[in-house]
């Protein structure tokens, strides 16, 4: 005779059984299980990519980090260190040109400034490193597809008198990307590691 688990009643044998009774009773599992898991909500987010970033290097190459599964995708992150207080740039693909870019930053003692990339060879100011740590949390729609790549930036300065910043911009071509670099404009950067994630269509 069956029995029953305690979370989602799935009928599963006892030790008493006859064969076919728990035969019976393991088929029974598997369709439960699998009407159970195929009505279970999705995260919308999903792992693509994970990559350690190295020690002092100068630039790091992600590759492989798009494709036509997702059409938006973002990249994240966590720990690691620069050698000194500097902006990080995002590159797409090969690209060096094209790349339109406005940011508002509010300092910490509360003073608002901008700052805007104008057909520039990389999003300049997608994120920050220092000696406290990286911030880096970028959004980007449609980079593989064949249209404008969107992206949306959201980090804050790891350093006393720094700033929050947010801002958004695009890449003026229609190309489709794979891979991205990440780059300090000062320094090198040691550890942490970065994380893609694809939203869910």
């Amino acid at each position: 005779m069956a029995t029953v688990t305690p979370n989602y009643s799935w009928p599963v044998p006892t030790s008493t059984d006859l064969v076919k009774d728990g035969a019976t009773a393991i088929e029974a599992l598997g369709d439960a299980i699998d009407a159970t898991v195929f009505g279970l909500p999705s995260s919308g987010l999903v792992l693509v990519k994970s990559q350690v970033i190295g020690t002092t290097v100068s630039s790091v190459a992600v590759t492989s980090a798009f494709s036509a599964t997702y059409d938006n995708y973002k990249i994240l992150i966590s720990g690691g260190v620069s050698s000194t207080n500097a902006s990080i740039t995002l590159q797409l693909g090969a690209t060096t040109t094209g790349y339109y870019a406005g940011l508002a930053s509010t300092s910490y003692a509360g003073t608002v400034t901008a700052a805007a990339d104008s057909n520039a060879a990389a999003f300049t100011l997608a994120g920050y490193a220092s000696t406290g740590g990286i911030s880096f949390n970028t959004d980007l729609q449609s980079v593989f597809l064949t249209k404008n790549t969107i992206a949306n930036f959201n980090y804050a300065q790891t350093a006393t008198g720094g700033s929050a910043r947010v801002g958004s911009g695009y890449l003026n071509n229609s190309t489709s990307y794979t891979d991205f670099t990440l780059t300090p404009s000062t320094g090198t950067l040691t550890g942490g590691t970065i994380r893609v994630y694809g939203y869910k269509n």
